[in-house]
């Protein structure tokens, strides 16, 4: 009998989609999700090696006067913006997301990061997969919310 390996025994990687990802030779966007917040990286892999090139959460948020909540769809969208200027900043302009072993649904949090990081960098993906401009926005949570994301996307657009 073979073991396997201990982090796919754990549950936490997927060596065969990794193997995929690195073989594309483009940094990846990882995004993952806390009970908290939500974190999304630019990390760069060389002779299996990863190095975090860009990193945030949405704690990083309430730097901006963002006070609804950092696990809401507004907020990894907002996220996904940061992430891909910091990322162009760096001179970063392309990327390919991983999800790692996050179940993929259309517009969930995930893919609203991707949709704001889209706007700074080219990373390829079906248009169908993001969430709509009304949960981007977050007009399914508050209309007051909406002027907040409007107001910290211009802020985050001219930094």
């Amino acid at each position: 009998m073979i073991v396997k390996k201990r982090r796919r025994r754990e549950g936490k990687t997927n060596y065969r989609k990794r193997l995929r990802l690195l073989e594309s030779g483009r940094p990846r966007l990882v995004v993952r999700k806390t009970n908290r917040y939500i974190i999304a990286q630019i990390v760069t892999s060389y002779e299996a090696q990863d190095k975090v090139v860009v990193g945030a959460t949405t704690k990083k948020l309430a730097e901006f006067n963002w006070d609804y909540g950092f696990k809401n769809v507004p907020a990894a969208y907002l996220l996904g913006l940061l992430i891909g200027k910091l990322a162009k900043d760096k001179g970063i302009d392309e990327a390919i997301l991983d999800v790692g072993l996050h179940r993929i649904t259309k517009g969930n949090r995930i893919f609203s990061v991707l949709a704001g990081a889209t706007k700074f960098l080219n990373i390829p993906h079906d248009k169908e997969i993001l969430p709509s401009e009304d949960r981007i926005y977050g007009r399914h949570i508050n209309n007051k919310i909406e002027e907040k994301v409007k107001e910290i996307e211009e802020k985050i657009l001219k930094k």
